[in-house]
């Protein structure tokens, strides 16, 4: 994949995360967060950056399991 590309897609990652402080309703709040840390974790892979992959892997899992125990 070509760097601006990669770029890119780190950019449009970092503008989901600040966006996502912007929400209201915690659900919309936790579904952007996830979308967001699916880029990073794309972006982090394609870099090559094992820090990065792990700790949006964390930060999915984190928002998902709020997400399931706010509907319980």
């Amino acid at each position: 994949m070509k760097t601006l590309a990669i770029s890119s897609l780190g950019w449009a990652a970092t503008a989901l995360i600040v966006a996502s402080y912007f929400f209201a309703r915690p659900t919309a709040l936790r579904a952007l967060q996830i979308l967001a840390a699916l880029l990073w974790l794309i972006y982090g892979s394609l870099i090559g950056a094992p820090h990065v992959i792990v700790a949006n892997a964390l930060v999915i899992a984190a928002a998902a399991w709020t997400m399931l125990r706010a509907r319980a």
